[in-house]
């Protein structure tokens, strides 16, 4: 620990820190080993202290703090992210925001709370409340933080009606904290919101957030076997097109990851069963029920809310986006993953093209995503890894298809999205973060302007391992 970070530490001590080592490690992990990629790279990263504020006054004194004595600040909440977003590349300050998770606020259509609450509780006080639930969540809901989603997610369960986290409308308000010799607070709404979601806190720290509600419901969730994987694809998609019938999840599990995979499963299907999870309104069962007859090829194998088998699967959204990856990891530690945008209207087209030029090396996962009023899907493939330059051939394949990648096995803001600078978080971190303080290393736009993408970008400063540094 250099003489900077040990006096901004010094400074803080009236502010709850984590001592113990094997803390400080921990709390300065995300979930990057789901990437072989990014477990190489990353996995010797820690910070030099760990502080936990409970107030936004303490998130204040630690930015200004640490601002003085130049040490960086990278923010975590779960750390359930899986793209080495929470992971301090310079060490410095992790500031854990873990006992800010007040609900302030909860109003029709609407809930005000603080970014360290557990999306599982933010549910529960809203449905206990006043009978309504957040719109979307990521399936690690149990275990991830409202902040951390909107910090570091993009979509999830609900995304099938809702779409995307940063589609209009479904973050209200945020309140943000800049980090300088005087921090500020900001509240931004409508086309500022831009700014900071899904910006890793590279550029604010979220202190408050607002976010629209939905009604809540005892939603039916429900497995659906057929043998057929596009036939599959067509039900889930034509699902989610019957403007009646209200869902929340719709994924669809190529064969044959549901058999290999989902223990609790496999006693009820066979090895060449495609499955599809749902999640289906009460209301909407009746019309659900008929869509299901007119479908032969597809057999209903669960519903949760009339189920003989002996010991249930548990809710079925923890079967679906990144939970289908973390299952397959836990059988086979070789698997890792792709995300993929099979956008409308060439989305059955390129995942049948995907699917013929990479089976059994890829297995295909999908989820139904809505944008612009269109159903598609999000592919969030499994894939057996070899090594790294296979998996680049593999994703040079999609891209020159048509399919867009989001690369899982990057850490930073542009080559995990479209690859291109988003002007609107530059600039707020250039007016935010002068010293670049806050999770650097994360924002190829501030470190390298001109970089070309024609590499995994290494960021130059990333602390190396203590033997290395020797």
């Amino acid at each position: 620990m250099d003489t900077n970070t040990a006096a901004a530490k010094a400074a803080l001590a009236h502010i709850e820190q984590d001592e113990n080592p094997a803390t400080i490690k921990a709390k300065s992990r995300d979930f990057f080993w789901y990437s072989p990629v990014l477990k190489d790279r990353m996995d010797h990263l820690e910070a030099d202290f760990v502080v936990n504020p409970k107030t936004e006054a303490e998130v204040i004194e630690i930015l200004r703090v640490c601002y003085a004595h130049d040490v960086p600040v990278t923010t975590r909440g779960a750390g359930t992210g899986n793209y080495g977003q929470a992971m301090p590349m310079r060490g410095g300050c992790v500031m854990h925001l873990r006992h800010m998770t007040a609900v302030k606020e909860i109003h029709p259509g609407r809930v005000i709370c603080e970014p360290g609450i557990l999306l599982k509780d933010l549910d529960s006080a809203c449905k206990e409340h006043s009978g309504q639930e957040i719109r979307m969540f990521s399936s690690t809901w149990a275990t991830a933080t409202i902040g951390g989603f909107i910090a570091g997610g993009s979509g999830g369960v609900g995304s099938c009606t809702w779409g995307s986290l940063r589609d209009l409308g479904n973050i209200i308000r945020l309140r943000v904290v800049t980090m300088e010799a005087e921090p500020r607070v900001l509240e931004f709404r409508g086309e500022e919101l831009a700014r900071v979601s899904h910006a890793y806190g590279t550029n604010g720290i979220i202190t408050e957030i607002e976010m629209p509600l939905a009604p809540a419901y005892d939603w039916v969730e429900m497995f659906v076997a057929t043998k057929d994987f596009i036939a599959a694809a067509r039900f889930a998609e034509e699902l989610a097109n019957e403007d009646g019938i209200l869902i929340k999840l719709a994924s669809v599990y190529e064969a044959p990851a549901p058999f290999d995979y989902f223990s609790r499963v496999r006693p009820h299907i066979e090895a060449d069963d495609t499955l599809i999870g749902l999640m289906v309104a009460p209301h909407s069962m009746d019309g659900f029920e008929t869509f299901l007859a007119r479908r032969p090829e597809a057999r209903l194998i669960y519903r949760s809310d009339r189920s003989d088998w002996p010991k249930t699967p548990g809710p079925v959204f923890e079967y679906g986006w990144n939970h289908t990856t973390l299952r397959a990891l836990k059988v086979d530690p070789a698997i890792t993953y792709l995300q993929v945008r099979y956008a409308f209207p060439r989305h059955l087209e390129l995942i049948e093209r995907m699917r013929d030029e990479f089976t059994p090396e890829i297995l295909q996962h999908l989820e139904v995503l809505r944008e612009n009023g269109k159903v598609m899907f999000a592919g969030l493939s499994l894939v057996k890894f070899s090594d790294e330059a296979r998996l680049e051939e593999i994703i040079r394949i999609h891209e020159e298809a048509g399919a867009m990648i989001f690369n899982p096995h990057r850490y930073t803001l542009e080559e995990g999205g479209r690859q291109s600078v988003d002007d609107r978080q530059l600039a707020f971190k250039r007016e935010a973060d002068p010293k670049g303080l806050l999770n650097p290393g994360k924002m190829i736009a501030w470190d390298d302007p001109g970089w070309k993408y024609d590499r995994m970008y290494a960021y130059p400063a990333m602390s190396k391992p203590a033997e290395a540094a020797e």
